[in-house]
């Protein structure tokens, strides 16, 4: 029976036919569906060599001013080095000291509590900045991830109205024909599944770059944060603060 049917016509006999025939309105979800795939794999590629590129430059920085004696011996390497996340951290630090000195014209009688207060405040105020420098850079490298994470959540809504699409003319099948024969429910019925599979196949890796690219974005959150306060420290052990 099947057999007939194929040499009918009326089952297709490959997924490429499946599509070709399929009616128009499946297949514009079918290329809405092809496009997002294209957009995520982008993103991900894209963002991801970028990520990682970013960390491996940054954790490496970040160890080389760890090991330097000196906050001058960090500012001399910061020169030679690449640009990278942990590098523009120490310029900006570097050029935050350059702007606000620290103040020398406390009297005896302001006591140590002026300078101490003083020497608080620059701390809090360098963090402040070393934040933002932080939050600007993730929201540099981060700024397509949205998309990635919108694509991975509305694909499966584009394939659920494929499916319904595809029953719907099932349906119409079943109503033309005046039988609920395979002949007349099977084109929609596979229209529905195909949709459904495109939508999956664009969900899944979608989802797990998303979460796999938050988690490479978290890491260099805490390596910025780590080393901000390793400068802060630096900064302070020397008296530069």
């Amino acid at each position: 029976m099947i057999a007939l049917l194929q040499a009918a016509g009326a089952v297709p006999t490959s997924p490429k036919e499946l599509i070709l025939n399929a009616s128009t309105e499946t297949q514009v979800v079918l290329v809405i569906l092809a496009v997002l795939s294209l957009v995520s794999w982008a993103i991900m590629l894209g963002v991801g060599r970028e990520l990682t590129k970013s960390l491996k430059g940054a954790t490496a920085f970040a160890r080389e001013v760890e090991r330097a004696p000196r906050v001058e011996a960090a500012a001399v390497a910061a020169r030679h080095a690449g640009p990278n996340a942990s590098q523009r951290l120490l310029v900006r630090a570097l050029q935050f000291l350059g702007d606000t000195p620290p103040s020398t014209g406390y009297g005896e009688s302001s006591g140590a509590v002026l300078s101490a207060t003083h020497a608080a405040s620059r701390v809090e105020t360098l963090r402040l900045v070393l934040d933002a420098e932080a939050l600007s850079e993730r929201d540099r490298l981060g700024r397509f991830l949205p998309w990635l994470a919108t694509i991975g959540s509305a694909s499966p809504l584009i394939g659920l109205l494929g499916t319904v699409l595809g029953v719907i003319n099932a349906f119409v099948g079943i109503a033309t024909r005046g039988s609920g024969n395979l002949a007349a429910v099977a084109p929609g019925v596979a229209e529905a599944l195909v949709a459904t599979a495109a939508a999956l196949s664009v969900a899944i890796p979608a989802t797990f770059g998303y979460n796999i690219l938050a988690n490479r974005l978290n890491r260099l959150d805490n390596l910025l944060e780590g080393f901000g306060t390793t400068l802060i420290a630096m900064l302070g052990r020397e008296g530069r603060l």
